[in-house]
């Protein structure tokens, strides 16, 4: 980065000095590139858990209000979608349930990259959103919840052990928009972990034995979190994990109307660039928690 530095401000210099814009422009180009990259390894400076490195799982799960909170439910999964594009991880949705007119009840989605899982991990909680509603005949404004999840992807490297006896695997129909394509075999998988009452599920193959891996690994990753936030909590007993998806709990606030804001409720941060955050421009405010989170 030092050497990248001096080459762009040399060649700044070289241009100025013999009235060549076109390589003063490239320069500039240059530094601007630099600089997203400092701000990157930057928040990536404050990763210190053993599964940052990893994969991960992002579910979005819609509170009460039908049709208005599943609509949000799906504008988020639209920017995270967004959100790891820009960041170059690639994405899969494992499991997604529609809403009956709107959006999504529950998504879940992976995220495959070098440190998908310690970027993503501070989004997990409740997200508000305030708008004028396009479902209200009225136009009336409308607050809505949507609850986001992540889990890491569990390596050979961090042991999970998982009895047998303590799992409940179902085969289902995987669900459809009908058609010839149409999945017409009972491939999907729910797994529920007993001792836990975690259920996780996963229809997205027509393969049987692959749901049932994807579906096992999401189990794996569900168990580690878990261990993750007993820790956490014993390091703080104040720190309030998994609640209601409603009023009181939201970690961040989209206002849509009367007013353009997105605020984090944890570190205050916020910014009237609405627009820009549901498009998947995050990165300020997952610094802004990391740096809140280690200070």
């Amino acid at each position: 980065m030092e050497q990248d530095l001096s080459d762009a401000i040399l060649f700044i210099k070289l241009g100025e000095e013999e009235n060549d814009p076109s390589t003063v422009n490239e320069a500039k180009k240059s530094l601007q590139i630099l600089k997203r990259e400092v701000e990157r390894q930057e928040i990536e400076c404050l990763f210190s858990g053993e599964a940052d490195k990893n994969d991960c799982f992002l579910e979005i799960h819609s509170g009460a209000g039908g049709t208005e909170s599943q609509d949000w439910a799906q504008m988020l999964l639209r920017m995270y979608l967004r959100w790891a594009e820009k960041h170059g991880f690639k994405t899969e949705i494992v499991d997604e349930l529609a809403g009956e007119e709107a959006g999504v009840k529950s998504v879940t989605i992976k995220i495959y990259g070098y440190n998908a899982y310690g970027w993503a991990k501070t989004e997990s909680g409740v997200h508000r959103l305030v708008r004028i509603s396009p479902f209200d005949s009225n136009a009336k404004r409308h607050t809505s919840f949507a609850s986001v999840w992540v889990y890491p992807v569990v390596d050979d490297s961090i042991v999970i052990n998982i009895e047998e006896k303590d799992l409940r695997i179902d085969t289902f129909r995987a669900s459809g928009a009908g058609g010839q394509h149409v999945n017409k075999t009972d491939s999907a998988i729910r797994i529920t972990h007993i001792p836990t009452n975690i259920v996780v599920q996963c229809q997205t193959s027509r393969s049987q034995h692959r749901n049932r891996a994807e579906a096992y690994s999401m189990l794996r990753a569900r168990l580690y979190e878990l261990e993750l936030q007993k820790q956490e909590e014993k390091r703080d007993a104040s720190n309030a994990q998994k609640t209601d998806i409603g009023w009181g709990h939201q970690i961040r606030s989209y206002v849509l109307h009367p007013y353009q804001m997105v605020k984090d409720l944890r570190t205050s941060h916020e910014t009237s660039d609405t627009g820009g955050v549901l498009d998947g421009e995050l990165d300020d405010f997952i610094k802004a928690t990391l740096v809140h989170k280690n200070t």
